[in-house]
């Protein structure tokens, strides 16, 4: 309850060094069981948090296999790329790409397929805008394996440079796989991560009260020994430790001001000091 200067100066200081022992007591008498609940807690959650954790870890570390895949094949992919360029190349340097389809020609698969591909590795997009590069992607790859198709069968030259053509088409499908199964990854983790913070955060301020309940039941013989010392010898100085607790209530009560007020006065003081630009005397 609130009470003014006054009203407070009345207290007694025995019924409030009384008060403060009764506290203390009582503090005494329900911390342990306190604890014993804390404790409980605590063990209930800590392996709730190691399993959480392990599953998020596990979610990680199936993200960064699937990226490392996924990087992987497109690397693979790119380097299969030129070596289909240069066979490309060749075929029309010796004629063997005559029968090119001028459509074919026209849509410049290789060259669509290097920028997408720079595009890809050089953008920062999000899932839905990677998405749609990807199917991009894989439309050009299905017209490259129609377009395998119709030639393989027409002209034997041109066998090896189909071959490439498929094995590029493979590793992109590869690095689409592992891309498509990474994002679900990073959707599966997401969640883990957010309940493993959760759990912490509880155990966090399970353990803090903890300590704090084991530091005032290690505080209580020491507090009560003292309330129950000023009961019996006063409240002036009885030695190390025992300080005179009446000398600031002996100033107010004789005119002077209180701790407070002399410590706000030379705050004030201060202040108003700074401001002005001058300095204290």
């Amino acid at each position: 309850m609130a009470m003014d200067n006054d009203a407070l100066l009345k207290v007694e200081p025995d019924e409030l060094a009384q008060s403060l022992l009764n506290r203390r007591r009582m503090l005494k008498e329900s911390l342990p069981g306190v604890i014993r609940n804390l404790e409980a807690e605590e063990e209930s959650l800590t392996p709730k948090l190691e399993r959480q954790t392990k599953a998020h870890r596990q979610a990680n570390e199936r993200v960064a296999e699937l990226k490392r895949i996924r990087d992987e094949s497109q690397r693979d992919a790119g380097l299969v790329l030129v070596d289909v360029k240069s066979a490309r190349e060749n075929l029309m340097q010796s004629g063997g790409m005559v029968n090119l389809d001028p459509k074919w020609k026209k849509e410049r698969l290789f060259e669509k397929l290097e920028a997408l591909e720079h595009e890809i590795q050089t953008s920062a997009l999000d899932h839905k805008s990677e998405g749609k590069m990807l199917d991009r992607r894989r439309k050009l790859l299905q017209e490259n394996e129609r377009w395998i198709e119709d030639r393989k069968e027409s002209n034997e030259e041109m066998v090896d440079f189909i071959e490439k053509r498929r094995e590029m088409s493979k590793f992109y499908k590869a690095a689409d796989k592992a891309h498509m199964g990474m994002l679900a990854a990073v959707e599966k983790a997401q969640p883990l991560y957010e309940k493993k913070a959760v759990l912490s955060a509880e155990l966090r301020d399970v353990k803090s009260q903890l300590d704090r309940a084991k530091e005032l039941l290690s505080q209580s013989d020491k507090a009560i020994k003292h309330w129950e010392r000023r009961l019996l010898e006063g409240y002036g100085d009885l030695g190390p430790g025992f300080p005179d607790l009446l000398k600031d209530m002996r100033e107010v009560t004789d005119g002077g001001a209180s701790s407070f007020a002399r410590k706000s006065s030379s705050i004030n003081t201060h202040n108003a000091t700074k401001r002005s630009g001058g300095k204290e005397k």
